[in-house]
């Protein structure tokens, strides 16, 4: 048992009937508390031929604080830029993940920018989570003469302060998933005997940046200067992957996430390789989040539902969104927002114990001193 107790509180969100910006499925939204206290969604809406916006939506609660339903509110990014684009119109503004960023004084979305070139990260920002504006693709130094910026990536989301680098040098940190050649789930699922691929570049990565600078009279984000591996993966459950999943958020042990693993779904057939997405708790060290007090041996959650395990793709639970339930006096609940199947979505409540539990995998990566 992992000591994190974990209820399913029921579908909140569902492709809107004759809406064709959704006729594929709204899924994977960000999740945040805007400057009046309400609660807003930035859903995945997907359109025919994988298209892909991100969309607004107000949260609605009931008369118990629990989430019941959302009010849309119109479209925060589409494809537009030549880094969201394809030659022959598709393209995609997928998955995103906001938080409020107190040094910059400005909520920071970070999603995946589906060009011919593939997934890269994203970053825009907004003052007051209506308009936004595109701050380009995030950029890297060099780790071990590998340019990152020419990697697939995804699933990337800021720490709400700074934190101190690996020098004790205060920076802004994002946790993101690069997608490295022969290490994405179907790959290794299909030929496990023939991986050469370093373990660390199949993991969930943290890099850091100095904040904002100023280029022909708009804000981007610095180069991230360094890079470093969070985790890897461990358990049977996550073994061909895993992934960042909802922002860090502070709890009563230190940040907080939920993240996702993949695994190959038992009693596969000749017609293709079949995965499970589950999702798993991570804490890190509040004064240096790149060591991990606590991380589930066993998922939290898995699919189980007929909306979880058929859809868009089967079997799937994909955390991207987290609100902590501050309104209604209760720091150690957190409503988790999640996609199911890769066409819904769903709430969560997540209950955090007084103590982190005994058989947790704890983790201090190398060179961390």
């Amino acid at each position: 048992m992992n000591g994190f107790t974990l209820r399913r509180l029921g579908i909140l969100m569902e492709p809107e009937p004759g809406n064709p910006l959704e006729v594929e499925g709204v899924l994977n939204p960000a999740a945040v508390r805007g400057h009046d206290g309400e609660l807003y969604l930035f859903p995945r809406m997907v359109a025919k031929g994988n298209y892909s916006r991100i969309g607004i939506a107000r949260v609605q609660f009931d008369r118990a604080g629990d989430p019941k339903g959302v009010e849309r509110l119109g479209i925060a990014l589409e494809p537009k830029a030549d880094y969201e684009l394809h030659p022959d119109g598709g393209g995609g503004c997928e998955d995103p993940r906001v938080t409020y960023v107190e040094p910059l004084k400005r909520y920071i979305m970070t999603y995946t920018a589906f060009s011919a070139r593939g997934p890269r990260i994203a970053v825009a920002q907004s003052e007051d989570l209506l308009h936004w504006s595109r701050m380009g693709l995030a950029t890297y130094n060099l780790w071990h003469n590998i340019q990152l910026g020419d990697e697939d990536d995804k699933d990337a989301s800021f720490f709400p302060v700074a934190v101190p680098d690996s020098t004790g040098h205060l920076q802004l940190a994002m946790l993101h998933r690069p997608l490295f050649a022969g290490t994405r789930p179907e790959e290794i699922a299909r030929w496990p005997a023939g991986r050469r691929m370093d373990i660390e570049k199949e993991s969930i990565w943290i890099s850091y940046t100095k904040g904002i600078v100023t280029s022909e009279g708009s804000p981007h984000l610095a180069k991230f200067t360094s890079h470093h591996r969070l985790a890897t993966p461990v358990s049977p459950w996550e073994r061909l992957k895993i992934g960042a999943g909802t922002p860090p958020v502070l709890s009563r042990h230190g940040w907080l996430i939920l993240y996702h693993g993949v695994s190959k779904a038992a009693g596969d057939q000749a017609d293709g390789c079949h995965l499970v997405y589950s999702a798993g708790v991570m804490v890190l060290s509040r004064k240096h989040p790149r060591v991990i007090l606590y991380r589930s041996s066993e998922a939290v959650m898995v699919p189980s539902l007929p909306q979880e395990r058929s859809g868009t793709i089967a079997n799937v639970v994909f955390p991207t969104g987290i609100d902590r339930r501050d309104d209604l006096g209760t720091p150690d609940r957190f409503d988790v927002y999640y996609g199911m199947a890769d066409n819904r979505i769903g709430v969560a409540r997540l209950d955090v114990p007084a103590v982190l539990p005994a058989g947790g995998i704890a983790d201090l990566p190398r060179s961390f001193f």
